[in-house]
């Protein structure tokens, strides 16, 4: 249809101008003496028309032949740029190809060849960019070679490179990079050196933070490295699983760090409400606080969630959380056995009657409330389903006590000398 019109409309054209030429009678006289030339309009008109032709071409023709120079240079110089460019495609793929000889030895050369560029004054927009890029290329090569003093002196040099306005936002990068360095060779005090360099909003990337981390692990720092945890988290950076046990790993390194009662104290609650509900946490918190001087009660308190979350859904611990749980219980009730806790070992032991676990805590709770005669049962009953030989040696041991109390020696003897033997076996 386009073609069409076109061709309509050149028709139009032909046929105006054949009207205005076949009906145009004017003439033009130039007279130059001694003599005169008459010529027609229509002439005129095209010669013209030929002769702006004519100096239009002659325009572009010299115009051409003056840029020669200038299409031969900028003819060089994007052969040089792509050259440049290919060597550096050639070291990222020696160093993604673990070559990192080959790599170094490219992006020396795309360094080389930018250079020289630039002593030419014609480098590009992007020069900056790309001597930072090749020389970080340069140090990661060297850092993977071991070769510290190269990685230093070509890390200095992107450094220098970065602080010019080309390379906005490649500074931060260099800086993540170093810290990364830095905890590959365990030196703290640098990294941290580093670290204080990163601008605010760039130490709550993801990134940042599992270095942040990192650091306060290799310096020792467990309660920034906890908070640090929450956040990677909290920004998904870590599965499920591993974001809950990297948590739970955390907090018992603070619990352990504790020296006194406030200080596990302070950690305790400074701990989320989740991470205080964790069986490992609560367990080795309330067996750290008795050891400390801390009251019974408060030990009792810490353990309650994991308790009645035990009994609610009985598959929620594993069993070794359970037996973990039982022994620091056992500990903890090492001076005396309230009502409320009694009744609520009862009302467990009851509903799951089957469970020697809860049955040799129910013993023990007797025991320490002076009830011989059921302690004796309960723990007798329990001790042949007791697959924990820890519990196992325990539940000999109270045997042993209360025969020795009845005054039956040799069974106490027997007991004392299973109860040996079952200390002895090696862990499971």
């Amino acid at each position: 249809m386009r073609v069409a019109l076109w061709f309509l409309g050149l028709f139009g054209v032909a046929v105006l101008l054949a009207l205005f030429v076949s009906s145009n009678a004017g003439t033009i006289t130039v007279f130059w003496p001694p003599h005169r030339v008459d010529l027609s309009l229509n002439m005129v008109v095209v010669l013209l028309g030929l002769l702006f032709l004519l100096l239009h071409l002659a325009l572009r023709a010299l115009a051409a032949l003056f840029a020669l120079p200038g299409q031969a240079l900028s003819w060089r110089v994007r052969h040089q740029e792509q050259a440049m460019h290919a060597t550096l495609l050639d070291a990222l793929s020696h160093f993604v190809a673990g070559r990192y000889l080959r790599a170094r030895k490219s992006a020396l050369e795309v360094l080389a060849r930018e250079a020289a560029l630039a002593r030419n004054g014609d480098a590009g927009s992007a020069a900056v960019r790309l001597r930072v890029l090749a020389s970080l290329l340069a140090a990661e090569s060297s850092q993977a070679l071991q070769d510290k003093t190269a990685r230093d002196v070509h890390f200095q040099q992107a450094l220098a490179q970065s602080a010019s306005l080309g390379a906005t936002g490649i500074r931060e990068g260099l800086l993540l990079r170093a810290v990364r360095w830095s905890l590959r060779d365990r030196d703290a005090a640098t990294a941290q050196d580093w670290f204080a360099q990163l601008p605010q909003g760039v130490a709550r990337r993801t990134l940042a933070l599992r270095l942040r981390l990192k650091l306060a692990r290799l310096t020792g720092q467990s309660s920034l490295a906890l908070d640090t945890a929450r956040l990677l988290v909290k920004h998904r950076a870590f599965s499920e699983d591993s974001g809950r046990g990297l948590v739970r790993a955390l907090a018992l390194e603070n619990i352990r760090a504790a020296r006194d009662t406030e200080q596990l104290q302070r950690i305790w609650h400074k701990l989320e409400s989740a991470e205080q509900t964790m069986p490992e946490v609560a367990g080795l918190a309330a067996s750290r606080w008795l050891p400390l001087g801390g009251d019974q009660a408060t030990a009792l308190a810490w353990l309650l969630p994991v308790w009645e979350r035990m009994v609610k859904a009985p598959n929620a611990l594993s069993q070794s959380q359970k037996i973990a749980l039982i022994r620091v219980l056992e500990t903890a009730f090492a001076g005396a056995v309230d009502a409320t806790w009694l009744a609520r070992i009862e009302r467990a032991q009851m509903a799951q009657p089957g469970d020697a676990v809860l049955q040799y805590l129910a013993g023990v709770a007797c025991l320490q409330l002076e009830l011989w005669g059921k302690a004796q049962q309960l723990i007798s009953q329990a001790l042949p389903r007791l697959h924990d030989h820890r519990l196992a040696a325990s539940a000999l041991l109270m045997l042993a006590d209360l025969a020795q109390r009845q005054g039956d020696s040799a069974r106490a003897a027997d007991a004392w000398q299973q109860a040996a033997q079952m200390a002895l076996r090696p862990e499971d």
